[in-house]
């Protein structure tokens, strides 16, 4: 005979696995807007929401990073990271710089004139970023954080 703590535990996690499929959903289509928006946010500078991720990595990053370096911070290929880098430096908004610890893998440095326009899209998303949270308590986005975090590293680490 089942117990009903057994049933009980089948049942919540049932359940959970149900609520992650929907924050799952909700996340993919909550990552498609940020990317839209990122895009409108960077057009003017003749970037994308994803060339932007780039300099953010590069930095924001307290030491520098190689490609692969970079694609586990945003959570994208390597490859897919390798292109854009190819595209910026060709742009002349990225530098690949020698790297001491492997022959092959360099690190990524901005040029000054994409340093000048990380600057530039810093001022101008911090006023979107303060409408995008509006109606939200600071307690209710350092949860939303907490746990996003939290499901990103269980993640990374399987």
């Amino acid at each position: 005979m089942l117990s009903i703590k057994f049933l009980w535990e089948i049942m919540t996690a049932k359940e959970n696995g149900e609520m992650f499929t929907q924050l799952t959903l909700e996340i993919f289509k909550l990552s498609g807007m940020l990317n839209n928006e990122g895009d409108e946010l960077t057009k003017e500078f003749g970037l994308t929401s994803s060339r932007w991720k780039i300099l953010g990595a590069s930095e924001m990053s307290e030491s520098r990073h190689t490609v692969p370096q970079i694609a586990r911070t945003m959570g994208q290929s390597r490859q897919a990271v390798q292109r854009l880098v190819d595209v910026m430096t060709k742009d002349g908004l990225l530098n690949l710089v020698d790297n001491p610890n492997h022959k092959r893998a360099k690190y990524v440095e901005l040029t000054p004139k994409a340093r000048k326009i990380f600057y530039k899209l810093f001022d101008k998303q911090i006023p979107w970023a303060e409408h995008c949270s509006e109606g939200l308590s600071h307690k209710e986005l350092e949860t939303t954080l907490k746990v996003i975090t939290m499901i990103s590293n269980k993640l990374s680490k399987e």
